[in-house]
């Protein structure tokens, strides 16, 4: 996550020809550059593993070496990857001792090997690399003081010596053609390498047997979130006019200016199954709504909330509206700044259940008929103040964890409140068993 990165420096190398670098990574916030990877000597950066972006080509992928001869290496990839709410698996393969340019750096993305570079300076024969030499600074999540990652990490392998295609850190589903993890990879790590799976309280932790422990700077968010078991966030792909500032892996959004109704919907939309999320308003209560949204819902419009097809929870009346106008005439209760909402999602028999701070306020409130097939956790909001904190079950209310350690009945998730039953958290795994 932003402003934080972790650090080692390097031993004797077992071989500085040879590589493999593999991470799963989930995109966030969209700035100039994100490092995923680089080396650092004392005068400053020398390799860089990183996300691009740009006005015209958003999360363009981009390998860059360094030296005092100059740039060896920039191998920039041609197409973005666009998907926000899936992990990629990156994996660039180094051999600078192969007589053919091309085949010194091979660079898969999910599994296939990219051949189409907008820049494309390949390393000369023999070349020793940064990432390997004795005395180097490796960074996981930053380039020097500066790009930090903004998204999310798990299962990230460094091997020194030996270059490994994709099919070593991933492969497909015979079911689904998905290329999914493989969460023990086999393979020799060598005397530098290092494997991270970024699943416990100290992200920098080797299992790779070297011991390669990194060091922490800044407060790592350890997100439930991860490459074997994906959770929603909320979707930057429906910023209308980018009205929302989102951060912390697309789980904070702030609605940036007033005067219209926007819309924010979650990156997974469940059509079948029981779905519970909180999410901590922080400011801006009374110009919130959130609640359920429909396929049909034209989420780059502005007036989202007005739409018959959406279904929001008024925080300020205590009341269902739809199309503008209350629905229910019930007060069941409003919200406060600071105040932990839980919503529970019935999309098999279209019920919404309502909590606040732990405390029911409304369960199983009937879904309008016009709310229909695909339906997604929705929030809306007008004000140039609006703050929600989601934990869709990463365990955190923007970079501060949750006090409770409440999962649910599945074994998935954190939450700040108890799992209502029957209930699960919004994730590929309880999809595939719940959905």
């Amino acid at each position: 996550m932003a402003s934080t990165k972790l650090t080692r420096t390097n031993g004797t190398a077992t071989n500085g020809q040879k590589m493999t670098f593999s991470t799963w990574f989930k995109i966030g916030t969209q700035t100039n550059q994100q490092s995923l990877l680089a080396s650092v000597t004392g005068s400053g950066p020398a390799t860089d593993l990183k996300i691009m972006n740009a006005a015209t080509h958003r999360n363009v992928f981009r390998f860059e070496c360094i030296t005092v001869e100059g740039s060896t290496i920039d191998l920039k990839l041609n197409r973005s990857l666009r998907d926000p709410g899936a992990f990629y698996n990156l994996v660039i393969a180094v051999d600078t001792t192969q007589v053919t340019s091309s085949n010194r750096v091979k660079i898969y993305i999910n599994g296939v090997q990219e051949t189409s570079f907008a820049t494309a300076t390949y390393p000369t024969q023999n070349h020793t690399l940064d990432f390997s030499k004795t005395g180097i600074t490796q960074q996981v999540g930053a380039y020097s003081n500066s790009n930090y990652w903004n998204g999310l990490m798990s299962y990230t392998a460094f091997v020194d010596g030996t270059a490994y295609d994709a099919s070593y850190f991933g492969e497909t589903n015979a079911a689904t053609g998905i290329w999914k993890i493989k969460t023990s990879p086999s393979v020799t790590y060598g005397n530098n390498g290092f494997f991270l799976k970024m699943d416990t309280s100290s992200p920098g932790s080797d299992t790779s047997g070297n011991s390669n422990t990194f060091t922490a700077s800044g407060t790592p968010t350890l997100a439930q979130d991860n490459a074997s078991n994906v959770f929603a966030t909320n979707n930057p792909l429906c910023n209308v006019a980018g009205r929302w500032t989102i951060t912390n892996g697309n789980n904070t959004i702030q609605h940036a200016n007033g005067g219209s109704w926007t819309a924010m919907i979650s990156s997974i939309a469940p059509s079948v199954g029981k779905y519970y999320m909180e999410a901590k308003i922080t400011a801006g209560a009374s110009r919130t709504m959130f609640g359920v949204m429909s396929a049909d819902t034209n989420i780059m419009s502005y007036a989202t909330n007005l739409d018959s097809i959406c279904l929001y929870y008024n925080l300020s009346g205590g009341e269902f509206q739809q199309s503008g106008g209350t629905t229910s005439g019930n007060n069941y209760g409003t919200f406060a700044d600071n105040d932990i909402a839980g919503i529970a999602l019935d999309c098999t028999n279209n019920k919404i259940s309502i909590y606040k701070n732990g405390t029911a306020l409304v369960t199983d409130h009937t879904i309008p008929a016009t709310v229909d097939g695909f339906i997604g956790f929705g929030f809306t909001s007008d004000s140039n103040s609006t703050i929600y904190q989601c934990n869709y079950g990463n365990g955190f209310f923007g970079t501060t964890a949750v006090a409770s350690s409440n999962a649910d009945a599945a074994g998935h998730g954190l939450f700040e409140y108890a799992v209502p039953t029957g209930y699960f958290s919004l994730n590929t795994k309880n999809l595939n068993t719940y959905g």
